[in-house]
């Protein structure tokens, strides 16, 4: 049975935020070294605290560990991709020194492992041969901030990287701040007022047996809602059994939700216990209750009024002791007129109901989200992804958002793969007409109004410039000045321009 995954999900601990910074203080007499010469001495200042180090070597050198943590460092050696891996905490921001001379071709692909890891930043230490290898150059360019070729000093590498774990750090501040993360998927983020409302209302809700009736767009986390529900819930160590009442057809949907005997139909050769029986003394949660067809919806309403089921072909009643939530992004007070959806069930799910905000109504919570949703699927990606653009941040903010959190998800992991930087753009999530147009200045406005209109003549008369020229009242000399400063010539305009010059 999974934990309960925490509900305040609202903002980093300020404490692990603290935390980085501290270990990215470099100290205080840390200055670049003017040359390679080994026996630059060092600084008689202390540093103020430990600093994390990993160093990645076949063969440590053992006077530059020695040198590094007289330095301050807090160093670990590996001698192993594997080992370098172990030795990493997944929160904490560290500097990295990998030595490639060590390590053959075929180990490239498990040190890429470790090298993509984005609490570390690598400095790579390496030889002329090494260098040349398209490889090792890729693994350099894609995932390290440096490299040196060796012999190097000791304080150069010193240096380097203090500069790196530095950097490592601001690229984890540059998030905003987001909600704890957990290894489960159904965690909930957000920091808007009504995403705080809504944690209040599933705390209340939860510490009553009462059924709940959840309402909300399509992709905003309805059954997220439902499980945090559950699992603060006085059932939280019993089943939590989903189904979705309009993914399964019509005729095998009584027997999914109340089971059947053997033999009550072609096939059923053995019994089977239904989705209400199995979730005995847990959840049951009804996703799309609103597809529910009128037949499944009486036998529904008689289980909620007795707690008694009866499996199909069956004649014995059974107590099942389960809650129910249900939820539907369809309106039941439209489809009750309708008389799509009974009047007594509605009201008999409805005894608490919960309303889930839409991803446009959740503000600040839209880039809170992206940035989880880029920390959580970032390894999908070989290249390094840090964050967004100002532009894709606008373009987020701007768009409509109608399929809500599963929408962006969706294209926050296509453009982990797609990105060409290590940037996200909005044309990377296909929302470049959702970002704001480019400020230009009065002369760019100027310059680029008479390019189209340059370019729109020089179509309607079919690149005959003295026609083109009469339209816009200017002399053929002129439009073919502008052309040029326009970069609108091309070898026919030109042949064009020059032979009716000679007539």
């Amino acid at each position: 049975m999974r934990e309960p995954s925490p509900l305040s999900a609202n903002v980093t601990p300020f404490a692990s935020v603290a935390r980085r910074l501290a270990v990215t203080r470099p100290p205080q007499s840390a200055v670049a070294p003017q040359d390679h010469d080994d026996t630059l001495r060092a600084p008689q200042s202390e540093p103020a605290t430990e600093r994390p180090l990993l160093y990645v070597a076949r063969a440590p050198d053992m006077a530059l560990v020695a040198y590094l943590k007289s330095r301050g460092w807090d160093l670990v050696t590996a001698r192993t991709p594997y080992e370098a891996t172990k030795q990493l905490k997944p929160d904490l921001a560290c500097a990295g020194v990998v030595d490639l001379t060590g390590f053959g071709q075929r180990e490239l692909g498990s040190l890429e492992t470790s090298l993509r890891l984005q609490q570390v930043g690598w400095i790579v230490l390496t030889d002329e041969n090494r260098l040349a290898d398209p490889g090792v150059r890729r693994l350099i360019r894609h995932y390290c901030f440096d490299y040196v070729q060796l012999p190097v000093a000791h304080a150069t590498l010193d240096y380097l990287v203090n500069h790196a774990l530095g950097m490592v750090a601001l690229c984890d501040l540059d998030a905003p701040p987001a909600a704890t993360a957990t290894p489960d998927d159904d965690e909930m983020v957000g920091t808007c007022d009504a995403m705080q409302q809504l944690f209040r209302t599933i705390r209340k809700v939860a510490n009553t047996d009462a059924t709940v009736f959840i309402s909300g767009e399509s992709g905003t986390g309805k059954e997220l809602t439902a499980l945090a529900i559950h699992e603060r819930s006085a059932r939280r160590k019993a089943p939590f059994v989903p189904i979705n009442c309009g993914a399964i057809p019509h005729h095998l949907l009584q027997s999914e939700l109340f089971g059947y005997e053997r033999g009550a139909f072609t096939g059923a050769n053995q019994r089977k216990v239904g989705r209400v029986e199995s979730a005995d003394g847990g959840t049951l949660f009804l996703d799309e209750i609103g597809d529910l067809p009128l037949e499944s919806q009486a036998s529904l309403l008689r289980f909620l009024q007795e707690g008694k089921i009866e499996r199909l072909g069956g004649h014995e009643q059974i107590q099942v002791d389960v809650r129910i939530i249900s939820a539907t992004h369809v309106d039941l007070e439209t489809a009750m007129r309708e008389g799509r959806f009974r009047q007594d069930l509605y009201h008999r799910l409805c005894v608490l109901r919960v309303d889930e905000p839409p991803l446009r109504a959740r503000g600040k919570d839209i880039e809170i989200l992206a940035h989880h949703i880029l920390r959580k699927f970032k390894m999908d990606s070989a290249r390094r992804i840090r964050g967004f653009t100002p532009c894709a941040i606008e373009a987020m903010y701007n768009y409509n958002w109608p399929g809500n959190v599963r929408e962006l998800i969706n294209r926050v992991r296509r453009a982990i793969v797609m990105a060409e930087s290590k940037l996200i753009s909005a044309e990377d999530l296909d929302l470049a007409q959702f970002a704001g147009s480019e400020t230009l200045t009065l002369a760019q406005a100027r310059e680029a109004a008479e390019r189209r209109a340059i370019e729109a003549a020089l179509l309607r008369h079919r690149h005959r410039l003295a026609e083109a020229a009469a339209e816009l009242g200017i002399s053929r000399v002129t439009l073919y000045r502008l052309m040029g400063s326009h970069g609108l010539r091309d070898e026919k305009t030109t042949f064009d321009a020059d032979a009716e010059a000679h007539e």
